[in-house]
């Protein structure tokens, strides 16, 4: 019963994009929340390093089926795995460490913008008119979610210092998806495996540098486990398989549109945890990403 179930997911973009974005919105939330308490390499180094042990048991057979694929391809997995595994997840955390969850969130939503301008320049990959008008709108209900619906909010939204960080994420993370044609043809637990593998290589040392910096008294706190494994299972493994897969689906373009549903995820995540308030702004900014979606995704 759980093999055909799981046979449908994987052939079913829509979903699969939509839980990574769900994921991702988490990330952010926790990103946020843990800035005063962890510091953006020990979330990043402990979050891939968990997920590398959790994902190795079912990858191994594929890794050594896939060595010398591997082998020949490690200059783009490399490239791979620095833009959109080391750099994406530290330059975000290092972001939310000076601005509020709801910069990150909105700064996300020029992921799609992006893609759309790195697919073009660097492939030549001309995106359909319906795609840019679906960008356009769905970017119309991310700033109805950001500015409460009033002008005055959103002219008055502050930046911070933390921001270029984060954008410097968003620009990270739309090269990686535009250069994931460049792929290998490897099964996605032997390319996730071997990205997360590489990022550590490169990661490793600047954690190291950083925990030598601090006192000997500054010690794993283990408070921060389910933390870790959250950030390990979640937005780090399902959500990294989700989104290429959806990619080698659909393409970057359409695939980049679902980012878009982060701020929307992370609103809902603010109601129904946070106890805040849901309001017709909230309402109208989703209503308008969902057809921001619709519009592009219709063929």
């Amino acid at each position: 019963m759980a093999g055909p179930v799981l046979a449908r997911l994987w052939n079913a973009p829509v979903l699969l994009l939509a839980l990574a974005s769900l994921f991702w919105a988490g990330n952010l939330v926790i990103g946020r929340a843990m800035h005063a308490s962890a510091s953006p390499f020990f979330l990043s180094f402990w979050r891939w390093s968990l997920a590398l042990a959790l994902l190795l048991p079912f990858a191994w057979p594929h890794l050594r089926r896939d060595w010398p694929v591997l082998r020949r391809s490690l200059p783009v997995l490399m490239l791979l795995a620095l833009l959109g595994i080391m750099s994406f997840s530290t330059l975000v955390y290092l972001g939310l460490r000076s601005t509020p969850a709801v910069n990150g969130l909105l700064l996300q939503s020029v992921i799609p913008l992006a893609i759309l301008t790195c697919s073009f320049l660097l492939f030549g990959e001309r995106a359909r008119p319906r795609q840019w008008l679906g960008v356009l709108v769905s970017i119309g209900g991310v700033i109805a979610i950001a500015s409460h619906g009033a002008l005055d909010d959103l002219l008055h939204l502050r930046l911070h210092p933390g921001d270029l960080w984060v954008l410097a994420a968003v620009l990270s993370y739309a090269l990686y998806s535009a250069c994931l044609r460049l792929r290998p043809r490897l099964h996605p637990l032997s390319f996730l495996a071997a990205s997360i593998a590489l990022s550590l290589a490169a990661l490793g040392p600047a954690y190291a540098i950083e925990r030598a910096s601090l006192a000997p008294s500054a010690a794993f706190d283990a408070a921060l486990l389910p933390v870790i494994l959250y950030l390990a299972v979640f937005p780090s493994l399902l959500s990294y398989l989700f989104f290429n897969r959806g990619v080698e689906l659909i393409g970057a373009n359409r695939a980049g549109l679902f980012i878009h549903l982060i701020p929307a995820f992370g609103t809902v995540m603010a109601v129904a945890l946070l106890g805040e308030r849901l309001h017709g702004f909230h309402l109208a900014g989703l209503a308008l990403i969902g057809l921001g979606l619709s519009l592009a995704l219709r063929r």
